[in-house]
């Protein structure tokens, strides 16, 4: 019996022994890497404390608001430097708020990744443009590119002032009453306008907000920021079994499901009607046609290269990238504009003149001729997305070793920027906080690098949409412009900012409306 006790006992010690074996030969390459990077990145300034395998994970609190104040003071604190750096876990981060150094990653082709944390995204988005790397990226922007032609993009301006004429009915009911929070006003807008541009669907997110897709469009947004934020929700058999990865894969379902039919519908329709029948080009869609195609109708009939059509998994992947990053930073984007507006009179009462002169006393829709003459609005715009980006970091991957300002990056670190504190550089923007809308009139902008502004990233893998962007705000602040005066009824310490997907304030935007022309009348 206790030779017998023996074996098993030599058993079970070499059974343990292969495991641990195993175990170390998995995860050599990993501590190896890890090892690499630390002692290279040693010399790059950091935030303190930082340990070993944890990084800085016990210094950035878990709340949005907390992680973002503490990235933004720190940028603030590290000002006088080119660069710093923070451990997310064992995952480096190469921050950079300095027009040079974010130079050096954004004017070349060597570091196209998105970083590390968007692989959160591929379970909604797959690798759509957003996500995508490499020939398959550089496939699909080609692809999709024609789409944002000038005169295709003039066909969604009917959806635009249509969506923008409902805001102004429902704000309506607030005039002259107390201040009140527009945010999720605007954001609904928003929301109606990308879903009819991009899918073809009215959802009529102003009259019902409370629909199961909308409400996962948001819960999908927390919970994914909270899932890069937190590096023990990182491993996939470890979050799938939890409540929030069992809520995760419930609005996924949602979303899809949602999608799918939406696609479904509109190839049936383009197949029995004929709606679309040529791939998207300038000349196809024309500013004479009385159709209304959306962004989905172009892809349902594009082709790549070779002639082939996108599978609909292919079409589902860019539509819900669109809904996702076509609502909630426009949305930002006018709902700081109106705050600023609201917060600078003098600002807002040139806004009105120039409104004056291209309207009139006119209620008539906004054209595509307007919105060419509308430049004070767009300075206004631009400035406000310099003080309030409405997304407040992005993230690539060095594909390559490299040297930045003196200091050496291995590849493999992923490269944070902060347009938050990039815009806030003095040497490009003196006295960045205050609202100045004659930044970007075109004599301040000559001699400017194009590195120090980038609300809407920057070199080749800038934001596809940010002309259907600016035209979309354009068309809605116009609209509300007016109807109405805005006064802001927060101070900017009041705001609380929180720096999740997006930049919003922690307690809404609230203003005040009051009638437009008795309020000009008293200036």
């Amino acid at each position: 019996m206790a030779y017998t006790g023996e074996v098993q006992l030599l058993v079970w010690v070499s059974a343990a022994v292969i495991l641990l074996t195993i175990l170390v030969i998995a995860i050599m390459p990993f501590l190896s890497d890890y090892i690499h990077k630390w002692n290279i990145m040693r010399p790059i300034p950091g935030v303190s404390p930082c340990f070993p395998l944890i990084g800085n994970a016990l210094q950035f609190k878990p709340s949005g608001r907390d992680f973002f104040c503490e990235l933004a003071e720190n940028t603030e604190k590290f000002r006088h430097l080119p660069l710093m750096k923070i451990w997310a876990g064992p995952v480096p981060f190469l921050i950079l708020y300095h027009a040079e150094t974010v130079e050096a990653i954004l004017s070349t082709s060597k570091h196209m990744d998105k970083a590390f944390p968007y692989k959160f995204f591929h379970p909604w988005l797959g690798t759509g443009l957003l996500t995508s790397t490499g020939e398959k990226w550089r496939s699909r922007r080609k692809l999709i590119t024609p789409t944002f032609h000038f005169t295709i993009l003039s066909e969604f301006l009917e959806v635009m002032n249509e969506q923008s004429r409902i805001l102004v009915e429902k704000l309506k009911k607030r005039l002259d009453e107390d201040a009140f929070n527009c945010f999720m006003d605007i954001t609904l807008c928003a929301l109606d306008i990308i879903s009819e541009t991009a899918m073809g669907k009215k959802i009529h997110a102003q009259s019902n907000s409370s629909s199961e897709y909308i409400q996962a469009i948001y819960k999908m947004s927390d919970i994914l920021h909270r899932r890069q934020r937190l590096p023990w929700l990182w491993p996939n058999f470890l979050y799938s079994k939890l409540a929030e990865g069992k809520e995760h894969n419930k609005n996924l379902h949602i979303l899809h499901s949602f999608t799918d039919t939406v696609i479904r519908e509109r190839a049936n329709i383009i197949k029995e009607q004929g709606l679309v029948e040529e791939q998207p080009s300038s000349d196809v869609y024309s500013s004479k046609s009385k159709k209304r195609n959306a962004f989905l109708d172009m892809l349902l009939s594009a082709t790549d290269d070779s002639g082939n059509k996108l599978s609909y998994k292919d079409i589902r992947e860019e539509v819900d990238t669109f809904m996702f990053e076509g609502h909630d930073t426009t949305a930002a984007a006018m709902n700081w504009s109106l705050y600023l507006l609201g917060s600078h009179p003098e600002v807002q009462r040139n806004v009105h003149k120039e409104l004056d002169e291209v309207f009139g006393e006119s209620d008539r829709p906004v054209t595509m001729e307007d919105i060419k003459r509308l430049r004070y609005l767009e300075a206004v715009i631009k400035e406000a997305l310099r003080i309030f980006p409405s997304v407040p970091f992005f993230a690539r991957t060095l594909c390559e070793d490299c040297t930045i300002r003196g200091f050496h990056v291995p590849k493999g670190v992923n490269a944070l920027i902060i347009p938050y504190a990039l815009h806030r550089d003095p040497e490009y923007f003196p006295e960045p906080e205050e609202f100045r809308p004659e930044r970007f009139f075109p004599e301040n902008i000559s001699g400017r690098s194009p590195y120090a502004y980038v609300p809407f990233s920057a070199g080749l893998r800038n934001c596809i949409g940010q002309r259907f962007a600016l035209m979309e705000e354009k068309v809605v602040l116009s609209t509300l412009l007016r109807n109405f005066w805005i006064n802001a009824s927060q101070k900017r310490e009041e705001l609380g900012l929180v720096g999740e997907l997006i930049l919003r304030p922690q307690a809404g935007i609230w203003i005040q409306l009051k009638d437009r022309e008795e309020m000009l009348n008293k200036a």
